[in-house]
């Protein structure tokens, strides 16, 4: 059997990057998937000779154009008098004169405008301009905040053009300046990678970069403490990587649900011993819906209990290949305890940044992304960034949200004093004028002046926007918004009872076709609704579903403030039809529901054999067995289920009036606590034709 070689090694040997082979190799009509392929040694050994030969054509070629260039030198003194007689020629011709138009008068405006701000801007009397508004059915103070359209028709009155500025928020609009800064002529250069350790609690995330800083990075001052900033960097060879410390995929997609993009690659920590567990599906998901980049560290080798078969199944069970599979997943044996495969791990971080061909522009504006923020003793607001293009200098003028600031101070990762930070660097930040929240976009300003009148302003739109209610990823706008080109997928995060009904539901979802939108899930996990899940859902967009699990009244608060729709169902094919109804547009109700009685639990019974059953008092209507269910807790829903089963004492009854008490069982649910509330309704169809 002939020896194999990898497409990467075998770019290394040429001098090619591995894109450069990549190319190469699907023109020579050799298609592989990615640059961990495997190459057979004859085709390995064609390609030497077709480089080979093409860099002996490349080199005649430069031969010949150098002697080209050296005939055309004699040729160059007649060029330039030709030029010098045609430029003689060009200024002799008459130019074209026109008149300026005086241009019509404009208004320019922020939103959002107050009467007493466009009465400023118009030179007129509050009063008067109140007077006008009445006019048009209108009736205002002189501080309440004005329509666009009303804003618009008042200047045409008075003879204005009104030009409306937007006012973006502050990290927006500076990220787009940066960005715009980026795509000018500034030089761009190679850039370190940035890399999170995610994966599953206890699998070993904390002691593989506790190793790497031991043996990779420098010790710092004052007897090898180092600087804590979130962040720290690993040299290998004469390369770097970035590694950030945070605690995990929930303050990563945290970050990426403010918009900012944190890292270029995850380290999926697995553990040999116990394989892909909750956390390590979740880390997975997380990863896959921020597109970037996975290698798999299977960790913990050095045990005897070391299964990697068990790792390589569980990946494959949940859409990581690995490459000795035939995939594309590089997963990297280690140990943090005895140091096996750190350095190829290292090795492979540093392959996988070479196919995305990092680079950032040195020279650009500065442009950094907020890790951590805190106030320290001594030292006042603090500030852990990670420097994302361009470069902080000590002294600069910066603007965070609505902290702002001169640079008086630059730590870097050992404790260093530094007087600037590079591309991919993290440094901590003396000067800022309060503490900035994890995730914010931070910006370069001409002076302080600028910076605290933008601060000034992130202040009152942040101000603003705290009185106005946050815009839901709902089924019910989602069609809407499809008509606008802004939400070309339908994005689910689903919660089940048990693993039978997830793969049942997600099987039937992607059954759903529909010509202008798609659905996917984007994670499918089983158990109750958490915090993680509505982190992931904020961050993309999605929504959250749940089928015969509960969700807490402090989940339910935080999907609220960020503006998460959480839908829960106890009937399958009720799922699928409001799944199918969101991508047709067609959400009208077909069903509704009758309310049939309320009770309150007054006391928890754990029974050994049946479970818990919840004592209540029937405070209106009736109770029925196998009737729909909802119980709330502190007004929120907490669960949405039906009546298993009704005791009247010790027997089995088919319902029980108001005034009484009884003995009630859900279908799976039993964390009843007293005081809950449950109500009881039956789901009626509704007829459209009916009253017709």
């Amino acid at each position: 059997m002939s020896e194999k070689v990898r497409v990467y090694d075998l770019a290394r040997e040429l001098g090619l990057t591995n894109k450069e082979l990549i190319a190469l190799l699907e023109k020579e009509g050799v298609p592989v998937k990615s640059h961990a392929s495997n190459l057979e040694a004859d085709i390995a050994d064609i390609v030497r000779d077709i480089v080979i030969k093409a860099r002996q054509k490349k080199q005649a070629k430069a031969a010949a154009q150098q002697k080209q260039k050296s005939e055309s030198e004699q040729q160059k003194p007649k060029a330039k008098q030709q030029d010098k007689q045609a430029s003689a020629a060009k200024q002799t011709k008459p130019q074209e004169e026109t008149q300026p138009s005086s241009p019509q008068k404009e208004l320019h405006l922020k939103t959002p405008i107050t009467v007493g701000m466009l009465a400023e801007g118009l030179e007129k009397k509050p009063n008067e301009l109140i007077f006008t508004l009445m006019s048009m059915n209108i009736f205002a103070t002189i501080t309440q905040i004005l329509e666009v359209e009303t804003v618009e028709k008042i200047c045409e009155k008075f003879g204005v053009k009104f030009v409306r500025e937007r006012r973006e928020k502050v990290r927006e609009a500076d990220k787009a300046k940066a960005d715009d800064a980026e795509e000018t002529d500034f030089p761009k250069e190679a850039r370190p990678p940035v890399v999170c350790f995610m994966g599953h609690v206890d699998h070993g995330k904390t002691s593989l970069q506790d190793y790497i800083r031991h043996t990779h990075v420098t010790s710092g001052e004052s007897g090898g403490i180092t600087q804590h900033i979130g962040a720290s960097v690993a040299r290998v060879g004469d390369q770097t990587i970035t590694f950030l410390d945070t605690p995990g995929h929930e303050a990563f997609t945290t970050m990426r649900a403010r918009g900012a993009k944190s890292t270029d690659i995850a380290v999926l920590v697995v553990a040999a011993d116990d394989g892909v567990m909750p956390q390590t599906i979740e880390a997975i998901n997380h990863a896959k819906a921020a597109n970037i980049p996975i290698v798999v560290a299977m960790n913990k080798m050095d045990l005897p209990s070391a299964d990697p078969d068990k790792v390589l199944v569980g990946l494959q069970q949940h859409g990581l290949t690995p490459e000795d599979w035939g995939g594309d997943i590089a997963v990297i044996p280690v140990s943090a305890h005895t140091g096996e495969g750190i350095d190829d791990l290292l090795e492979r971080i540093l392959l996988e940044a070479e196919m995305l061909e990092l680079t950032a522009a040195p020279q650009a504006p500065f442009q950094g992304l907020v890790i951590e923020a805190q106030m320290e003793s001594g030292r006042g607001p603090t500030a852990n960034v990670l420097v994302q293009n361009g470069t902080l200098r000590l002294g600069d003028y910066l603007l965070c949200g609505t902290c702002y600031g001169k640079v008086k101070a630059l730590l870097d990762y050992q404790g260093k004093t530094v007087k600037r930070a590079l591309p991919s660097t993290p440094i901590m930040i003396l000067g800022l004028s309060g503490v900035p929240e994890a995730g914010e976009h931070i910006t370069i300003c001409a002076n302080e002046r600028e910076a605290r009148e933008k601060a000034a302003e992130a202040a009152e739109i942040l101000k603003n926007e705290s009185l106005a209610v946050v815009r839901k990823t709902s089924l019910e706008d989602i069609f809407a918004t499809i008509e606008e080109d802004e939400k070309p997928e339908m994005l689910i995060v689903l919660k089940t009872d048990v693993r039978g009904s997830l793969e049942a539901i997600i099987e039937n979802i992607n059954k759903i076709k529909h010509d202008k939108i798609t659905v996917r899930v984007i994670h499918g996990g089983v158990g109750e609704v958490t915090e993680n899940d509505v982190v992931l859902a904020a961050a993309s967009k999605a929504i959250v579903i749940g089928f015969h699990v509960r969700v807490m009244p402090g989940i339910n608060r935080l999907a609220k403030q960020k503006g998460v729709d959480i839908r829960l169902y106890s009937v399958i094919y009720e799922l699928l039809e409001q799944v199918e109804r969101a991508m047709k547009g067609q959400l009208t109700p077909e069903t509704k529901e009758t309310p049939l009685g309320e009770a309150e639990i007054i006391q928890v019974f754990d029974i050994s054999k049946t479970g818990k059953i919840c004592g209540c008092r029937v405070k209106s209507g009736v109770m029925k067995i196998n009737a729909k269910a909802k119980v709330f807790r502190e007004k929120e829903l907490i669960y949405l289920g039906h009546v298993a089963s009704l005791k009247h004492f010790k027997e089995d009854v088919r319902e029980i009036h108001a005034g009484n008490e009884c003995g009630i069982k859900l279908d799976n649910f039993e964390d009843f606590e007293v005081g809950d509330r449950l109500e009881l309704f039956n789901v009626v169809t509704i007829d459209p034709f009916a009253n017709h």
